[in-house]
């Protein structure tokens, strides 16, 4: 039987089975949404069907959601940009329970395995790595040694960075040339375009007519333009290429997310749940890193850490920079005044060599606080860290100059993306759901989708068809 027919249970005149073209009210799968027309409409109601992950691997996450037929339900419609659906929207309705998300397996076992773990740890967060050191609570050889760990980016992730900045380059190259070319009478000619024309105009030439204008923009003696962007107009080709800049843009942030979870699911399995990381304000970096910061993504790393380390049970404290100074400090207690540009720590009174960043982050293992809540009452135990030196002694040298775990493998570039998850205190052009048009747009849009982004409890794979 051809796909999207069903029998209508009538025989032809041919003694063949009668057929017809499928529709919604066929659907005799296990959930579908309805939503009423109402006494007063003559359109009916409307009758999606609602797909059910299948395969092995995803009953446990169906049955988390659908288990418990008391549990509170909500469906959630949402849109996303897809540049290759029919007027580039993709409209999904997303399952929402009032409760906690669903949760693998396999990571609660790894929380449990890491809240097992009796170890005291430090955290340092710089632009190009992240720095981890910890050791056993007790400071006891036979209980384990120090282990340090430093994430970096890999080559590979640094290649596959290079090839997203490329993309976006040629893609914010083709906006700017499609805009230009639609909207000609707005721009003026280049040096090169007016050297062009004057030469040709001096040899008699006909005037050639230039399609893209490669000068500035016409304005006003204050510099603002003449006609505001927001009233160009944009071709087909322009909305269908900031289409899928912003999915691609929805796509990489997803995939930074999920490198930031996967990597501080690492961090907590080799190092523990309890955490001690600087109080640093990483705004204030971006104003002389900002592109390595894009790429490194401490903050991000950071956050995530933060939340895994409270979903096992323990918490990532942080301190106050000002009451510690724990990248001018030893372990021996020692203060050792070093600049941003010395990345080794070199101690003349009990002679540790080691990174900086390590040695800052073991150190970060010590600090004790009046108040956990209060970054500002943290002090640096000076007797337990010279009292660690002393007890590992060559071990704790190793690792201070190197990493003693291996660093986490990256993570692969995951598929699609359902819904991209946006803070709600921002609403990026990039994400394109919001509830206003854009100031390239023309015509308002409307938005179906209510908040955007993911909710606790919710699940974007139990979309609709």
């Amino acid at each position: 039987m051809p796909a999207g027919t069903v029998p209508t249970g009538k025989v032809t005149a041919s003694g063949k089975p009668g057929i017809r073209k499928a529709t919604w009210w066929d659907h005799t799968g296990p959930l579908a949404v309805v939503f009423a027309g109402g006494p007063d409409s003559n359109a009916g109601d409307l009758v999606l069907p609602v797909r059910i992950p299948q395969g092995p691997g995803q009953w446990a996450r169906v049955e988390h959601f659908l288990a418990g037929p008391g549990r509170w339900h909500k469906v959630d419609l949402v849109r996303r940009r897809k540049a290759s659906a029919p007027g580039g929207w993709v409209y999904e309705a997303h399952l929402m329970i009032l409760g906690p998300g669903y949760t693998a397996p396999a990571v609660q076992r790894m929380r449990q395995r890491a809240a097992a773990l009796d170890r005291i740890g430090g955290v340092d967060g710089n632009v190009s790595n992240l720095s981890i050191v910890s050791f056993p609570a007790g400071l006891d050889p036979a209980e384990g040694a120090p282990a340090s760990t430093e994430i970096t980016l890999t080559d590979a992730e640094r290649a596959l960075l290079e090839r997203q900045a490329k993309k976006r380059r040629g893609r914010a190259r083709a906006l700017e040339r499609s805009r230009r070319a639609t909207n000609t009478a707005q721009y003026g000619l280049s040096k090169k375009q007016t050297r062009r024309a004057e030469h040709r105009a001096a040899k008699g030439l006909p005037v050639k007519t230039v399609t893209v204008p490669g000068g500035a923009r016409a304005a006003r003696t204050d510099g603002v333009p003449k006609q505001a962007f927001r009233r160009d107009r944009l071709s087909e080709g322009y909305r269908n290429l900031r289409a899928r800049q912003a999915e691609a843009a929805a796509s990489a942030a997803e995939h930074r997310r999920h490198r930031a979870r996967a990597v501080a699911r690492e961090i907590i399995a080799a190092h523990g749940v309890n955490l001690t990381v600087e109080d640093c304000d990483i705004r204030t970096w971006y104003r002389l890193w900002g592109k390595h910061l894009s790429q490194t993504t401490p903050g991000m790393l950071i956050a995530a850490l933060d939340r895994e380390c409270r979903a096992a049970g323990g918490r990532l404290v942080r301190a106050s920079t000002w009451s510690t100074a724990l990248s001018q400090h030893c372990l021996c207690g020692q203060r050792v005044n070093k600049t941003l540009r010395d990345r080794e720590h070199k101690c003349v009174a009990c002679g540790l060599v080691g990174k900086r960043d390590l040695v800052s982050a073991a150190l970060a293992a010590f600090v004790r606080l009046t108040d956990v809540d209060g970054p500002k009452t943290a002090h640096l135990h000076n007797a337990m860290s010279r009292h660690a030196q002393i007890t590992y002694g060559q071990g704790l040298e190793e690792a201070l100059r190197e990493s003693t775990t291996p660093n986490p493998k990256p993570v692969r570039r995951p598929g699609r993306v359902a819904v991209p998850h946006q803070r709600e205190t921002s609403a990026h052009r990039t994400a394109a759901r919001r509830p206003r048009a854009t100031p390239d747009e023309t015509r308002p849009a409307r938005d179906h989708a209510g908040k955007p982004g993911r909710r606790p409890g919710c699940d974007p794979q139990l979309a609709l068809w």
